[in-house]
């Protein structure tokens, strides 16, 4: 409860937010880190806010992307044995035991979720939205998936066991943009925010 607590007191002013995910692994000149820089970049100087797990890899780059623009950069860290600590690019940090807790403030706070490659952890966040969005939980929240090459194989199980199996419906596909492009990632979000402005929290600027 303490943790729910502190998570919802920190971010309770963000406003307008995207998270970002994926690995924890990805070094500083790797073209995925650079990919998430300029995403997270792109998406600051459109005026949102970018929450990361606070961690390196994937999340360092999104932050730091932020950071550079001159957006709100949080991360929302997990005590983990075999993981650094909040990285160096963090506006907000909070540190979480629990991850239940920890994934309540990922999609709380967002409008949108863009999922860099990574591994189970990052898998768990993406289904984890799938699963919130098909049971409207949550409306209108756009999943990207950045780097087609890597997502293409899950994409087409998927497609010719989820779906071809009667497992899931023919829209629930349409919950998914895959891409390669930080400015297309960018439009997906607001192509949807635009169409839906009544879901959409106010910027924090235009709160204050």
């Amino acid at each position: 409860m303490g943790e729910f607590v502190e998570g919802f007191d920190a971010l309770a002013s963000v406003g307008r937010a995207v998270t970002i995910f994926g690995s924890a692994r990805v070094l500083p000149d790797h073209p995925e880190y650079e990919a998430a820089r300029a995403t997270a970049r792109l998406l600051a100087e459109a005026g949102y806010t970018v929450i990361t797990g606070g961690g390196p890899g994937i999340m360092e780059a999104a932050n730091r992307g932020a950071k550079e623009a001159g957006g709100l950069s949080v991360g929302c860290n997990i005590e983990l044995p075999f993981e650094q600590g909040i990285n160096a690019y963090v506006d907000i940090a909070i540190n979480f035991r629990y991850f239940f807790v920890r994934k309540t403030m990922f999609v709380k706070y967002a409008e949108a979720f863009i999922i860099f490659p990574g591994g189970f952890g990052t898998l768990d966040e993406l289904f984890e939205s799938l699963t919130l969005i098909q049971t409207g939980k949550i409306r209108n929240f756009p999943v990207v998936l950045f780097g087609s090459g890597y997502w293409a194989g899950l994409v087409e199980w998927i497609r010719h066991m989820l779906l071809a199996g009667g497992k899931i419906s023919p829209e629930d596909l349409d919950l998914l943009v895959v891409t390669d492009s930080p400015e297309e990632a960018l439009r997906a979000i607001q192509k949807v925010q635009e169409s839906t402005p009544d879901v959409a929290h106010p910027r924090k600027h235009d709160a204050e």
